[in-house]
């Protein structure tokens, strides 16, 4: 039986620490970005959000307004007007940067937050970890690796927590989806792979 915390060393010291591609400087503007994120592109929500944020650089600036008033500046994201009502709705709920929610159950139960958005937070923000980010990457590199047996990303999520110790939560979920997004691609790069030689499908289909 392979030894997964220690076969995952090399992937953890590479990618573990390593901050998600959005340029946020709160709490509050990560909470955004991270909703405004889903199924766009971070270079996308990073430009989209400049000017944003510049009207809007709190919950308590941006609960004044209504979903109409945001969609001139997120017009170009995919589903803007759904994103724009769940902004206002969780601006209200929340009311200020400093009672956003630092715990997965009260994270999600605002609107448009997931689990996966809901692990993202708790892991850029240094919470203590309950989950495992499991976005699309992860999907992909978890059962390649032979990590998991499932391409569920509810059952992905739940055998990487068995296989990994909870310290170490909030480092594999996206040091799993930065290989993805640089190495382990729909069509793998596997000669250049720090993971090759721990690989499942390296093993099967590429040797």
């Amino acid at each position: 039986m392979n030894n997964w915390v220690k076969n995952l060393e090399p992937l953890i010291k590479k990618y573990g620490k390593r901050k998600i591609p959005l340029d946020y400087k709160n709490r509050y503007q990560l909470l955004v970005m991270v909703l405004l994120a889903a199924q766009s592109s971070d270079n996308q929500i990073n430009k989209v959000t400049v000017p944003f944020f510049e009207t809007y650089p709190s919950m308590a600036a941006l609960k004044k307004s209504t979903p109409e008033d945001l969609h001139p500046f997120l017009k170009s994201i995919r589903g803007f007007r759904k994103k724009s009502t769940w902004l206002i709705e969780v601006a209200k709920t929340v009311g200020d940067d400093s009672k956003i929610p630092a715990t997965l159950k009260e994270l999600t139960k605002l609107p448009g937050i997931g689990r996966k958005t809901a692990n993202v937070i708790i892991r850029e923000s240094g919470d203590k970890a309950e989950g495992v980010v499991v976005d699309l990457h992860v999907v992909r590199v978890a059962p390649r690796l032979g990590v998991v047996n499932t391409s569920r990303p509810d059952k992905i999520e739940g055998q990487l927590m068995e296989v990994m110790p909870q310290e170490k939560w909030n480092e594999i979920g996206m040091a799993l989806s930065f290989l993805g997004r640089e190495t382990c691609r729909p069509k793998p790069k596997c000669e250049e792979c720090i993971m090759s030689s721990v690989c499942s499908y390296y093993a099967t289909s590429v040797k």
